[in-house]
C-alpha cells in the first residue's frame, strides 16, 4: 500500500462521492467531471491502495471492505478541509450557501431557533443551519472535536481556549392545566410541594433549579416523572395532577397553546442565563462572527 502522505487530494474528492453516491455516473456528475475521468481515478486510486475499493452491482457499485473503513475519515477530511479554507474566505451572507453546525439545548432550540432561521432567511437565504443537542454532559466534545461550531446552553464555565458569552437571563413560572388545584387560591410552599412534580431533564437528571431552595426552605419537592423531551409536557400536564416549574417564556408559550395556566413560582430561584460558548481558533472567521452577531441579536430581542 502506498505513502498515504503521497495520495492526490483529488482521488480521495473522487472516493468520496463514488462511496456518497454508490454510483460511477452519479459521483461524475456531482464532481463536474466525466464518466471517464471518475474511472480513471478510481483505476489510480486502487493500485496506490491494492484495492478494489468498489466493486460493480446491478444498479451502482458497492464498498469493498477497506472502502468501507475509508469512507468516514476520507469524508471527515475534507469537511474540515473545506470548513478550513471557508473560515479564511471573506464571507457574504446574501451569497454564501455555508452550512453552520452548531449545538443548542433544547430549550435554546425552542427559543432563539425560530427567531435565528428567520432572520437567516431574510439576510442568508442559502446559508443553513444544522442543529444537534447540547447540555454539559456533551457539549465540550462536540466543540472539540468540531462537530458544533459552538454551543448555546446553560453551561459551565469553559477552558481558557474558549470564549463564553452569557446572553439572556431567564425567570422561571409553573405550568399546569386550567382546572387543577392550584391554579386557584393562595400558592403557598405547602401547597406547592403537596402535588407532583415534573421535571424536564435531557440527560436524566432528577435535580433542577427549583429542588434545592426547596429543601432550604424545609418543603422538599416530590418528582412525577423526567422527561427527556418538551413536547410531551403540554400532554402530561393535562391529564395528570403534576405541575412544572420550568422558564417564563417555554411556560407562556406552551399556555397560551395548549390551554394550560401559570402561576408564580412560591420561592425564589437563582436565574440562569444561556451560555454561547466557541472555540477561539473562530474568532478571525468571517462567517463564524457574523453568525455569533446575529445569534446575540436574536437573544437580545428575546
Amino acid at each position: 500500500m502506498t505513502d498515504p502522505e503521497k495520495l492526490d487530494l483529488n482521488l480521495l474528492r473522487v472516493f468520496d462521492a463514488v462511496a456518497r453516491e454508490r454510483h460511477v455516473t452519479r459521483a461524475a456528475a456531482r464532481l463536474n467531471l466525466s464518466q471517464s475521468a471518475v474511472s480513471n481515478a478510481l483505476a489510480r486510486l486502487r493500485a496506490a491502495l491494492g484495492d478494489e475499493l468498489f466493486l460493480r452491482r446491478p444498479g451502482g457499485v458497492e464498498p469493498t471492505a477497506l472502502a468501507l473503513s475509508l469512507i468516514a475519515p476520507v469524508g471527515e477530511m475534507l469537511g474540515r478541509l473545506r470548513e478550513t479554507l471557508a473560515s479564511h474566505a471573506p464571507f457574504d451572507p446574501a451569497s454564501s450557501d455555508r452550512v453552520f453546525s452548531v449545538a443548542f439545548s433544547e430549550y435554546a432550540e425552542v427559543t432563539l431557533a425560530p427567531p435565528l432561521l428567520a432572520r437567516m432567511a431574510q439576510v442568508a437565504p442559502g446559508c443553513r443551519l444544522a442543529i444537534r443537542h447540547a447540555d454539559r454532559t456533551n457539549s465540550d466534545a462536540l466543540l472539540e472535536s468540531g462537530e458544533a461550531l459552538l454551543a448555546v446552553a446553560v453551561l459551565r464555565e469553559p477552558a481558557a481556549i474558549y470564549t463564553r458569552v452569557m446572553l439572556m437571563a431567564e425567570d422561571f413560572l409553573t405550568l399546569m392545566r386550567r382546572d387543577h388545584p392550584l391554579a386557584l387560591g393562595e400558592m403557598t410552599l405547602e401547597r406547592f410541594t403537596r402535588y407532583p412534580h415534573l421535571l424536564h431533564s435531557p440527560n436524566g437528571s432528577r435535580s433542577g433549579a427549583l429542588d434545592g431552595p426547596l429543601r432550604e426552605a424545609g418543603y422538599p419537592r416530590r418528582l412525577g416523572a423526567v422527561v427527556a423531551h418538551l413536547g410531551a409536557v403540554p400532554a402530561i400536564l393535562q391529564n395528570t395532577d403534576m405541575v412544572m416549574t420550568l422558564s417564563a417564556r417555554l411556560a407562556r408559550g406552551m399556555a397560551a397553546a395548549q390551554t394550560l395556566v401559570v402561576r408564580e413560582c412560591p420561592i425564589a430561584i437563582e436565574h440562569t442565563r444561556l451560555s454561547l460558548i466557541f472555540h477561539r481558533r473562530f474568532e478571525a472567521d468571517a462567517g463564524h462572527t457574523w453568525l455569533r452577531r446575529l445569534l446575540m441579536q436574536v437573544a437580545k430581542a428575546a
